[in-house]
């Protein structure tokens, strides 16, 4: 028998808990280098800069939503979109920090690049259209590729740093515990070696 519910006492939605997103991860060297960085940018006053886990270090490529369970056929159809992906390994450069909006207290401060990303966008863009033909949600966003480094105050709006380069050789399928930090890579997908290049 269901059950019922008073006029006006109706019962909230359910709150998000998962978000799941394909994300280009940085070696494990490279990532040192990147939290070393990011370390050294943090604010010397305790608890006003908030630096991201070494192992958390990513460059976002598709995010499939926010859910409050674990969404089966989304992931399923996702995974067989990504398994018909046949995309060399390319290199990345990153040369520049940016400081993005956000609340005056979690401002993220943001890796990105002048150049050398081309590779990754184009990889994004064939990624979003094997997804989209697999059902799964269109998004018509601007890709800028960019790595959350840490969040605080709000830093100078862009300034060059010496270039960070490392080759993209897999893509990932990360399950994020929202308001737990908390990433489960569920899913991997190397590339293929053909004219691997940094």
């Amino acid at each position: 028998m269901p059950q019922l519910t008073l006029p006006g006492f109706d019962m909230p939605p359910p709150v998000p808990e998962h978000r799941f997103f394909f994300a280009a991860m940085p070696d494990p060297a490279t990532a040192a280098c990147i939290a070393a960085m990011a370390e050294g940018l943090r604010s010397g006053k305790p608890g006003e800069s908030r630096v991201l886990p070494t192992e958390h270090l990513h460059v976002t490529l598709y995010t499939l939503g926010d859910f409050a369970y674990v969404p089966g056929a989304t992931i399923a159809r996702a995974c067989a979109a990504a398994d018909r992906i046949d995309v060399p390994s390319f290199g990345v450069t990153f040369d520049r920090l940016v400081s993005f909006n956000g609340r005056p207290d979690h401002r993220p401060l943001v890796l990105t690049g002048s150049a050398g990303l081309e590779m990754l966008i184009d990889f994004q863009q064939q990624l979003r259209n094997a997804l989209g033909k697999a059902g799964l949600r269109f998004s018509g966003a601007r890709f800028t590729p960019h790595m959350a480094l840490l969040y605080g105050e709000r830093r100078p709006d862009q300034y060059n740093i010496d270039p960070i380069t490392w080759t993209v050789r897999e893509f990932v399928l990360i399950h994020s515990w929202l308001r737990r930090t908390h990433y489960d890579v569920i899913g991997r997908w190397p590339l293929t070696n053909r004219s691997a290049s940094v």
